[in-house]
């Protein structure tokens, strides 16, 4: 690769500087730059983190074109890889000039399915979910890609969506008579002959799973991996190199056994007594659960007899869901897909909840792995997850002799990367690593405040006091603040303490999908959103729009969480301490995450509130404190309020 052309690219002169309006050549962004051109040369692996404005994407992109090489790119999100593949990737595509084929491809739960449209259809709906197939029906023969992100009005967690999709367990493959027509084995098609693929961090590791299991592959056998957003990469992971049993996949069975038997064995009206049987069994098995804790290490240490003569149940509708299948074998390929599922559920549920065939699982080629369960409204999913990530994600990266560039604004913690290398399997040392400071001025644009007299987090007041400390500051904000949650409850609770209490839209996550909640958050100017998890990364809103961020507390991981437990439990088998090397690097990652909402651009400005003294009294306060950018703090009140009055000021004369 010519190291000289990814210079002239992107310098003051070349061609993104005259192409891309607003482009401006930054040393951080072109030694970045440099590094992944090497990386991609040598088939190298390479750790850059790259702080907020650095122009990450770019440093990435242009290398990735110009060496000619079949690349894929993963993101963290949907929306993050719409926005590199509509408008990042065509900007510098256009400017170098490069040809080359770029393909999209996303996660099968985005794309229609029309053998499910045509059984959904065929069952008959009635009102508005007659009207919404037909809409679905009409877009259908209109569309050239099926990405649900080009039909109108369809929220990302609709659930009628999911009736109208394949996950690989539904899916009927080339015995499908749509499969010619098929959006999934497309997408999948023009990505395997690209040059330039852009997945995200879940449909990454499904392919990777695919192939651990010899079940085939999705992506291109490509000459190097770029992950971006690279430290959502382990949880992701874990996710997929793991194993799970939902009470959607129950569902959906007996949905699709009810649906099938219709279209290919009518006269088998069994079928439908078995799937509701099955229905019957999962909901029986939800109410059982009521008995222990919603969430925890399985078995539980709660009496768990109920659960247990649930699932037995439950076992025995799929065996029997199974052999009433197999003796309608070969009448239909719908039919012959729901009996390959009722196999693999069956087994499922004897292994996570029952506990039966263990020897059958366990050999010296799998990961350690910790059974677990939770419950969430009507549903519950019964979970078996590696312990540790890291050898299974090296052995996959050996697999595939590459190059490997993980890149992120939050990877290292104090500035050591060892908390991610653990993670995803890479030897402390054994590659090149980089950390490129964010070209912003923290010191003159942010201001970090820890309110003083707050009790601890765990304190019943806390809550309703943070409050009290916090309405202060998003007065003098005129709102234009994000308060950011480590918990649903106290999420609940500030918003029963806020509303009535401030002259400013309060803006709820749960209340409306999250891109229309920012959508209004942006457009009214003096909004005031209060969020959990999902909203402390992902998130954009540069501008004055948003002037201050509040964080409710560090956001330690759970100490109960049971993979969290196995993991700690592991690690100090190993000689180390879970709360140092576990806890407490993830819950420096996380924060810095929330704060990284704040300044998005060189003329932000505001403060960041975290309202949880332990920063400063606590003795690994000071690891946050070197983790986060270089900002002034301050414990009084009247320097938040002095600050944000000279933004206003500023505001008025801008």
């Amino acid at each position: 690769m010519d190291i000289e052309a990814v210079r002239q690219a992107l310098g003051p002169d070349g061609p993104l500087a005259r192409a891309v309006p607003g482009f401006r050549p930054r040393a951080q962004q072109l030694a970045m730059a440099e590094a992944v051109a090497q990386a991609l040369q040598g088939r190298e692996t390479l750790l850059v983190e790259a702080g907020t404005g650095t122009g990450k994407t770019f440093a990435y992109l242009v290398p990735a074109l110009l060496s000619g090489r079949q690349v894929v790119i993963s993101t963290g999100t949907r929306n993050l890889q719409d926005q590199l593949y509509v408008r990042d990737l065509p900007r510098v595509r256009e400017a170098l000039g490069c040809g080359g084929r770029v393909a999209l491809l996303k996660g099968r739960a985005n794309y229609l399915c029309l053998h499910r449209l045509e059984r959904a259809c065929a069952e008959g709906s009635t009102g508005e979910q007659a009207e919404r197939l037909r809409q679905v029906a009409e877009w259908a023969g209109r569309t050239v890609t099926g990405d649900r992100a080009g039909f109108p009005g369809m929220a990302e967690d609709d659930p009628f969506w999911t009736r109208l999709t394949a996950p690989a367990e539904r899916c009927l493959g080339a015995d499908c008579h749509h499969f010619t027509r098929c959006f999934v084995f497309r997408a999948r098609r023009k990505a395997q002959e690209a040059d330039v693929v852009v997945v995200n961090h879940h449909l990454l590791m499904a392919d990777f799973s695919l192939r651990e299991e010899g079940r085939g592959e999705v992506l291109p056998q490509a000459d190097a991996f770029v992950i971006d957003e690279a430290h959502q990469l382990p949880d992701i992971a874990a996710r997929f190199l793991g194993e799970g049993l939902t009470a959607g996949q129950l569902r959906d069975l007996a949905r699709d056994v009810r649906q099938e038997q219709l279209a290919e064995a009518p006269d088998t009206p069994g079928l439908r007594t078995l799937a509701d049987t099955l229905l019957a069994e999962t909901r029986r098995l939800r109410l059982a659960l009521e008995a222990v804790p919603e969430r925890g290490a399985w078995p539980p240490g709660a009496p768990a007899g109920p659960v247990l003569d649930a699932a037995k149940r439950l076992a025995d509708s799929l065996a029997a869901m199974r052999e009433g299948l197999a003796a309608v074998s070969g009448r239909g390929p719908g039919l012959d897909g729901c009996a390959r599922r009722a196999r693999r559920l069956e087994h499922a549920c004897r292994r996570l909840i029952l506990g039966e065939a263990e020897a059958e699982a366990e050999d010296g080629a799998h990961a350690e792995l910790v059974r677990w369960y939770e419950r969430t409204g009507q549903s519950f999913t019964f979970h078996a997850t590696p312990v540790e990530t890291g050898p299974m994600m090296q052995s996959l990266r050996e697999g595939c002799a590459r190059a490997w560039i993980y890149t992120s604004a939050t990877l290292t913690v104090c500035g050591r990367f060892d908390h991610f290398c653990a993670r995803v399997g890479v030897e402390p040392g054994s590659c090149r690593s980089h950390i490129f400071e964010s070209p912003f001025d923290f010191r003159r644009n942010a201001l970090m405040y820890i309110p003083e007299y707050l009790p601890p987090p765990r304190d019943r007041t806390f809550v309703p006091r943070m409050l009290d400390a916090i309405v202060p500051v998003i007065e003098a904000a005129r709102g234009r603040t994000f308060i950011l949650f480590t918990s649903w409850d106290a999420l609940r609770l500030a918003r029963q303490g806020l509303e009535g209490r401030l002259d400013f839209p309060l803006l709820v996550q749960g209340d409306a999908p999250r891109e229309a909640l920012l959508a209004r958050f942006r457009t009214r100017g003096d909004a005031v959103l209060l969020g959990t998890y999902s909203f402390w990364e992902g998130v954009d809103v540069p501008g004055p729009a948003l002037s201050c961020v509040i964080i409710d507390k560090l956001p330690f991981g759970a100490p109960d969480d049971p993979v969290i437990q196995a993991r700690g439990r592991a690690l100090e088998r190993r000689g180390g301490n879970a709360f140092r090397d576990l806890l407490l690097p993830q819950a420096v990652v996380t924060l810095r995450q929330g704060v990284g909402r704040l300044i998005r651009g060189e003329d932000d400005r505001g403060v960041v509130v975290v309202c949880d003294s332990r920063i400063e009294t606590m003795g690994y306060g000071k690891i946050f404190k070197e983790s986060l950018p270089d900002m002034r703090w301050t414990r009084r009140l009247d320097d938040v309020t002095s600050f944000l009055a000279a933004l206003r000021e500023a505001d008025a004369l801008s």
